[in-house]
């Protein structure tokens, strides 16, 4: 586990001394979790406190890492993966149960763009990206056999999964990241943190804004890496979720291919966009930015405005020209 860095603390805030208000420093943290850097932000009455609900919240994180990676072979995602040669419904814990049935949810509204199915996919296109060259017809047409949210059996009343093919992977991906980010909140708010921000790579969650100030400053990611912020939001008690191949993307014959894979299809997005999602927490906003990424402008707006709270912002170059298109919600933001 790597040592927790307090990055900085800055001095109190005037208006909330004026207003009688506890005296609070900010405090910054940060630390590689579910392998992306993983920053608390967290304003508190000293370090100890900080530091203690800091550790609290990475210690959360890790619990869920190791239910819901895909990575690691000892996770329970994984071990419900090994399970389907037997067919048969397996208890699940509680967090792994919300998140999917948060997952079979959206794979509903969203017609199949969403879909957990899709890791042994998702396995190939990594290969891929190593290797330069797209998966082989050979090797993509049983893996997508594989794929389909249909084929995964929630029971609500034992609480169990059953995966209805031998050999399916599931892959949270898309969703994980933005449940532990919730979840992480939650923990810092029970250490009385209430003014908080986690930045899990990308995927925020925001508490109460910092003392003095209406909503944490959020920069949002442009479509080219290392580019000025396509815009800056003031935001405060809300999820930020941005989904795009921005630096995650490869290169074969001269076309460019997304790390995001649709479902329906089993190839790398290839319009090359950015799609940042506000909604009310962390697990929705996730969830929906990769879903919309998939849909494309129109049908991914339709979505966004058919879920309460949501609001997003896409910016794409399919063709080298630069478009973007904003929900009704956003325009409010």
């Amino acid at each position: 586990m790597g040592r927790l860095l307090v990055a900085c603390m800055l001095g109190v805030s005037a208006t909330a001394a004026l207003a009688g208000e506890p005296r609070l420093g900010r405090f910054e943290f940060a630390r590689t979790k579910m392998a992306v850097p993983m920053k608390v932000v967290l304003y508190a009455l000293d370090s100890v406190t900080a530091t203690e609900a800091a550790e609290a919240a990475y210690a959360r994180i890790d619990r869920l890492n190791a239910i819901l990676s895909d990575y690691d072979p000892q996770s329970e995602l994984r071990r419900l993966s090994d399970a389907t040669s037997e067919g048969k419904p397996v208890p699940v814990s509680r967090d792994l149960w919300q998140v999917l049935t948060r997952a079979q949810a959206l794979a509903e509204q969203s017609d199949g763009a969403f879909d957990v199915t899709i890791g042994p996919v998702v396995r190939l296109w990594r290969r891929a990206r190593r290797r330069g060259q797209l998966p082989s017809p050979e090797r993509l047409r049983p893996a997508m056999d594989l794929v389909g949210y249909r084929f995964v059996r929630l029971d609500v009343d034992s609480r169990t999964v059953q995966l209805l093919k031998p050999e399916m992977r599931l892959d949270l991906g898309g969703i994980a990241k933005g449940y532990a980010a919730d979840q992480a909140i939650g923990v810092l708010r029970k250490f009385s943190a209430n003014r908080a921000m986690i930045d899990a790579g990308g995927d925020i969650v925001l508490a109460d804004p910092p003392p003095g100030k209406t909503g944490w400053r959020i920069a949002l990611a442009p479509l080219e890496p290392r580019g000025p912020p396509s815009k800056v939001l003031l935001l405060a008690n809300v999820a930020v979720a941005t989904s795009g191949d921005a630096w995650q993307y490869v290169e074969i014959a001269g076309r460019r291919y997304s790390h995001i894979v649709d479902p329906r299809t089993g190839l790398g997005l290839t319009d090359h966009s950015s799609v940042t999602v506000v909604a009310p927490d962390g697990v929705t906003a996730d969830g929906l930015a990769s879903a919309v990424s998939i849909l494309g402008p129109q049908k991914g707006l339709k979505l966004i405005e058919a879920t309460p709270g949501a609001a997003a912002y896409i910016i794409r170059a399919p063709h080298g020209k630069v478009e973007t298109y904003r929900s009704n919600r956003w325009k409010k933001l």
